[in-house]
C-alpha cells in the first residue's frame, strides 16, 4: 500500500505558504519596517521546501537574477578596500541584502499562479492608509509619529514612503481602469478610478513631495504612449492641467512645496533640501574622480564626508553617509564598477518587464519609478523604497515569466 506524505511536507502546501506569506509581506509594506523584515525572512523559509536545486541554479544565471546577487557581492567584497570601521563596514553592506530575496520572488511565482494577490493586497493596504491619512489630518493626535517628528497627513514613517506608495498606486491603477471601461465593466472602473483620484488628493493636499511632483508626469506619460490612443492622451492632459491648477490654488502645501528652494539657499544661506543636495552632489563628484575605478569601498561615505567638512555656509559642514542620489552613493563606494552593475540590472528588468499585460505595466513602472526617483534620493538602498522594487520588479517578473513560459509551451504543443 502506498504511502502518503503528510500534507507540511508537499511542495504544493509550501507554494501556498510562501504565497500567503508574500500577501502579508506586501500588506504590511505600507505600516511597518519590523513586520516587513521578519515577514522577508519567513519566506525565504517557507519557499526553501519547494525549490528544485538545478531549475533554481539555473534561474541565478539569468541577468535579471544574477545583477542583483552582483551587486550584493560587489558590496560585500567593498568592505576589504574601506577605511571604515568594520561596523560600519558591514552596516552598509544590509541595504544591499534585500537585493537576494528578487531572485528568489521571480523563481516562486514563475511557478505560482496567485503573484495577483500579492499587488492586490499592497493596493488594499494603501488605500486604507490613505483613508487613515485623512483622519490622521484631522485629528493629529491619532498619529503613531511622535510629536517632534509629527508631519500634515502621516500616520506612520514618513511623507517621502506614502508618496512614493500612493504614486505607484495612482499610476499603476491606470491600466486596469483603462481595460475596465472598454470592457463596459464600468461599476469598477469608476471604484478604482475613485482610489486612484484619492490617491492624487492626498498628494497634493496632505503630504507634498518634489519627487512625486516630478516623477509621477514621466510615469504617466509611459503608460500614455505605450497603453492609449492620441485622443485620449490629449484628454487625460486637459483633465491632468486642470486638477494641477485647482490643486495649486487650493493647497497652500502644494505652493509651499514647489517654492524656490534654491533662491533660499544661494541668496540667503537657508538650509534647504535643494540646497543641500546640491553641496552633497557636488562633494560626492569629488570623491568618485579621486577612485573612479573601485570607489572608496563599502561604507566610507560618511568618513569622506568628515574629511571635507568645514566651519563655512550651514551646507558646508553637513556630514552624511548618503549623497541623496543612487548613482553617486554606489559610485563614491565601489566606482565604474559599482554604476555598470547598478544600471545592467535596471535594463535588465525593464527588458524583462517590456511588453503588454498588467504584470508587465506594474513591473515597469515599479523600475521607471525607482530609476527617476534615485535622481534624488537612494531608493534602492532606502528600506521602504528598496523593498517596494523588490516586491513589485519581483513579483511582476515572476507573473512575466509564467506567462512566457505557459504561451511557450502552448506554441510548442501545437508544432508536437
Amino acid at each position: 500500500m502506498e504511502k502518503v506524505s503528510p500534507g507540511w511536507r508537499e511542495p504544493a502546501a509550501w507554494m501556498k505558504l510562501t504565497d500567503i506569506v508574500a500577501v502579508l509581506l506586501a500588506l504590511s509594506l505600507p505600516w511597518s519596517t519590523s513586520l516587513v523584515g521578519i515577514f522577508g525572512a519567513i519566506l525565504l523559509v517557507t519557499v526553501a521546501p519547494t525549490i528544485e536545486l538545478k531549475g533554481f541554479l539555473a534561474s541565478l544565471k539569468r541577468p535579471i537574477s544574477a545583477l542583483p546577487i552582483a551587486l550584493f557581492l560587489l558590496a560585500l567584497i567593498g568592505t576589504l578596500w574601506s577605511d571604515a570601521t568594520w561596523e560600519v563596514r558591514f552596516h552598509a553592506v544590509g541595504p544591499t541584502v534585500k537585493l537576494l530575496v528578487l531572485p528568489v520572488l521571480f523563481y516562486h511565482f514563475e511557478r505560482s499562479a496567485r503573484a495577483s494577490w500579492v499587488f492586490v493586497a499592497f493596493l488594499v493596504s494603501c488605500t486604507l492608509l490613505m483613508l487613515m491619512s485623512w483622519l490622521v489630518f484631522l485629528r493629529p493626535e491619532l498619529s503613531l509619529r511622535p510629536p517632534e517628528l509629527a508631519e500634515r497627513g502621516i500616520f506612520v514613517k514618513n511623507y517621502i514612503a506614502q508618496s512614493q506608495e500612493f504614486a505607484l498606486c495612482a499610476v499603476a491603477l491606470a491600466y486596469p481602469i483603462i481595460m475596465m471601461l472598454r470592457a463596459k465593466r464600468i461599476a469598477l472602473g469608476m471604484l478604482l478610478s475613485g482610489i486612484a483620484f484619492g490617491f492624487f488628493v492626498s498628494m497634493a493636499f496632505l503630504a507634498v513631495s518634489r519627487t512625486a511632483l516630478v516623477t509621477v508626469p514621466i510615469m504617466f506619460a509611459a503608460f500614455a504612449l505605450l497603453h492609449m490612443r492620441w485622443r485620449s492622451i490629449a484628454i487625460i492632459i486637459c483633465a491632468a492641467v486642470a486638477f494641477a491648477a485647482v490643486a495649486w490654488q487650493t493647497s497652500p502645501a502644494l505652493r509651499q512645496t514647489v517654492a524656490s528652494d534654491y533662491w533660499l539657499y544661494k541668496e540667503q544661506n537657508v538650509p534647504t533640501s535643494i540646497g543641500l543636495r546640491l553641496e552633497f552632489w557636488r562633494k560626492s563628484l569629488g570623491f568618485f574622480a579621486e577612485a573612479p575605478l573601485i570607489g572608496h569601498g563599502t561604507g566610507a561615505t560618511r568618513g569622506l564626508f568628515e574629511r571635507v567638512a568645514t566651519h563655512g555656509k550651514y551646507q558646508e559642514y553637513e556630514v552624511i553617509g548618503n549623497p541623496h542620489n543612487q548613482t553617486l552613493n554606489v559610485a563614491v563606494q565601489w566606482g565604474i564598477l559599482g554604476v555598470v552593475a547598478l544600471y545592467a540590472m535596471w535594463i535588465s528588468h525593464l527588458l524583462l518587464c517590456r511588453g503588454d499585460g498588467l504584470a508587465n505595466w506594474i513591473g515597469l513602472l515599479t523600475v521607471v519609478q525607482n530609476i527617476l526617483t534615485s535622481l534624488f534620493n537612494s531608493h534602492i538602498f532606502d528600506f521602504h523604497e528598496g523593498w517596494m522594487y523588490v516586491i513589485g520588479v519581483g513579483v511582476a517578473g515572476g507573473m512575466v515569466l509564467r506567462a512566457r513560459s505557459t504561451d511557450y509551451a502552448g506554441e510548442l504543443s501545437k508544432i508536437v
